[in-house]
């Protein structure tokens, strides 16, 4: 029996590539964030999702009022993801050594 591939990845070269590219891009955004803050971050969310409000803060009311929409399930799910980051970033830490010099 042949093997017959409907879709293959593309080559190890076009993968670096385009990996190049993406990494130039995230690069160039977070110095424009670094940079010019706010003004560059209601550019992007205007940009890419039309979204432009008074103020990116959240008040507590506003806070509790999403978490308010949430289903008990989705509200687990991100407590569980948040004990996973804080698990990680523990387990990194404690991998490290304090060092002065």
């Amino acid at each position: 029996m042949t093997i017959e591939h409907l879709k293959r990845g593309k080559p190890e070269a076009d993968r670096a590539e385009d990996d190049a590219k993406t990494r130039a891009v995230v690069e160039a955004t977070l110095k424009d964030i670094e940079t010019r803050g706010d003004a560059a971050v209601r550019e992007l969310s205007e940009k890419f999702d039309n979204y432009s409000p008074a103020s990116f803060r959240l008040s507590q009311d506003q806070i509790d009022e999403l978490i308010g929409q949430l289903t008990d399930r989705e509200l687990a799910d991100i407590k569980f993801a948040q004990e996973q980051v804080r698990n990680f970033a523990q387990a990194q830490r404690d991998s490290m050594l304090d060092i002065e010099v």
